[in-house]
This record gives structure tokens, sequence and C-alpha cells, in this order.
């Protein structure tokens, strides 16, 4: 059994909070500059290297990479063989949340009590939590910011076993032609089949943490990544919706064991700036 103090959660988690906003990813840097080349709008174009741009600003001036800096999501892989010490689990990772958002100046965006006596929160608190035991004794925390714009894109629908994966594509590239400019392309699209209703909105959402570049361990699920991938830039959005071939980066699909008589499908946007961060304690 390892001991671990809560206050290194508090720590860790303060500085996923900023560096996930303000620090991109190599992938998506890449991804970013693998679509300057391929990009057939001059428009197209001109967005990419501006966004670039706005990436390198970001990471030397320690600025957010967007004003929009998410509702905070953290997946912890918990060890079995960890025993915290020193507090609350929940309670270290909110605070760690509160202080980066304060001490890094994000934007607080979390909205207490929605209909009844809206008020925000203050410091981005409480995070969306979600905690998975392992096998070990590490703790892995991925945390993901989740704008605003590209979460309102996303869409559930139970569908029918008939319907096939011919219908979960169709379902696919309809929801991104539906979002249009609104998730701030080029986008990521993150895509759940199988489990219930409310785990493959999980499995949707788990699936844009994924390094960009990294293809699904299933031959054909990653066939149906890349072929859907091109179906959905063939859409002519284009980077900031102005037209073009950059409509999407990257699209990855988790999937869980579904009912006989189900066929959930869940597509969870992210827009360009992917931020998500990962540290293992």
């Amino acid at each position: 059994m390892r001991d671990v103090n809560l206050e290194l959660i508090t720590e860790v988690v303060k500085y996923l909070s900023i560096e996930a906003s303000t620090i991109a990813n190599d992938g998506l840097v890449k991804s970013l500059q693998k679509a300057l080349k391929t990009e057939a709008s001059p428009v197209g174009v001109e967005i990419l290297e501006q966004l670039l741009e706005n990436i390198e600003i970001a990471k030397t001036e320690k600025i957010p990479i967007c004003q929009d800096t998410g509702f905070t999501v953290v997946y912890a892989d918990i060890g079995q063989d960890v025993h915290f010490v020193g507090g609350d689990f929940n309670e270290a990772i909110n605070k760690g949340v509160a202080q980066g958002y304060t001490d890094g100046f994000l934007r607080k965006s979390i909205v207490a009590n929605p209909i009844t006596e809206p008020q925000n929160t203050g410091d981005n608190t409480p995070a969306i939590i979600h905690t998975h035991l392992v096998q070990g004794d590490k703790v892995k925390l991925t945390l993901l910011p989740k704008g605003g714009g590209s979460e309102n894109m996303s869409r559930l629908k139970m569908m029918t076993p008939a319907d096939g994966v011919e219908g979960v594509k169709n379902f696919v590239v309809e929801t991104v032609k539906i979002a249009g400019p609104n998730p701030c392309p080029p986008i990521i699209v993150g895509v759940g089949i199988g489990g219930t209703f409310d785990y493959v909105a999980y499995l949707a959402k788990k699936a844009i943490t994924r390094e960009l570049g990294q293809r699904h361990p299933n031959p054909t699920i990653a066939s149906f990544e890349t072929e859907w991938l091109k179906e959905i830039n063939k859409l002519g959005i284009g980077p900031a919706g102005l037209g073009g071939n950059t409509t999407a980066l990257e699209l990855f699909i988790e999937e869980f064991p579904r009912h006989i008589a189900t066929f959930p499908v869940a597509v969870n946007i992210q827009c360009h700036a992917a931020r998500v961060k990962t540290v293992i304690i």
C-alpha cells in the first residue's frame, strides 16, 4: 500500500488547470501544421496560421489559448494499492481547480443553481470528476477543460441495432454538419457507441482525451475513424467555418457492450484548442 497525500493531488490539479489552458499539446501543433500543407482554401490556410500563432503567443505569454477556459473535467485512474491521506479526494481536486483558475487568471465559467438562483461560483468549481480503480500504486490524472461552444454542439441518439454502422456514421457526420462553425473548427470529434444512455456520453467525451494521431487498437474501428474523418472533411465547413477541407483534425471512437435491444450513440465535439493534460503520480 502506498500513501499519497492529498495536498499533492491539489498541487497537480492546480498545475494541470493552468498548463492545459495555456500550453498546447505537441500532437495538436503537429496536426495543425499537417493541415496547413493540405488545406485548399487560402482563407483556411490563413486561419490555421493564425491558430498556430495564437498557440505560440499563449505559450510564451502564459495566457489562455482561448478565453473560454471551460468546465473542468477530471479523469482519475486510481491504483487499488493507493491510500489517500490528509482529507477528501474530491475536495482536493476542487481545491486544485480553484487555485489554478484563480492564480492562473483563467475565466471562471461555472454557474451554480442553474434554474433556481443562477450565480457564478467564482472559482470554476465544482469539477466533473470521473474515478476509475486500476491495478497498481499510481494515480493518473487527466484534466480536460471543456469549452461551452463545442459542448453545445454535442448530441446523443438512442438508435436501433438495425441502424448499423452506416446509421452511426450518418449520425456522426450529420452532427458535425449541423454544428457548422459553432464549435470553432477545426474540431476533434469523439464518438461513443454502446453502454447505456448515460455511459455512452461518457465514452464520447473520454474519446477526445486521446492523443491526436493515435488510432484505436481494433483495426476495424481504426478504419472507421479514418473513413468518417474523411467524410466530415468533405463537408467543406473548414477552419472557423469559412470553408475548406480541414473541418476536423481527428475523430476518435470508443465502444462498450450494449443491451441486445439498444444501440446508443453519442457525439462530443472538441474545439480547435483541444486542451487536455495528464500527469501520473
